[in-house]
């Protein structure tokens, strides 16, 4: 059975274990990444549509939506790991 949470941010991998990103396969409309800006439910529907901002993001140098939300030592590529298979 599939989840009925996601808290992972299926563009960039960020999570912080409490904000929904998708609850009960639908988009948590109110919620909005601090990493890259993802809002649920518009470039995150299709994998396709994951790729095409994801890369347009690290294309940017991967900045912060929220710059007071990144943590100290914060690694991209261990953030990324993070981004669920289906979604890669």
């Amino acid at each position: 059975m599939a989840e009925l949470s996601e808290t992972v941010c299926r563009v960039c991998g960020y999570d912080d274990g409490v904000e929904p990103f998708w609850e009960g396969g639908r988009p948590d409309e109110g919620a909005i990444c601090p990493c890259c800006g993802n809002e649920p439910g518009m470039s995150d529907v299709s994998v396709m549509g994951l790729r095409g901002y994801r890369g347009y993001w690290l294309g940017q140098g991967a900045p912060w939506n929220s710059p007071g939300s990144r943590p100290k030592g914060w690694d991209i590529l261990e953030q990324v790991e993070r981004i669920p298979a289906e979604w890669r």
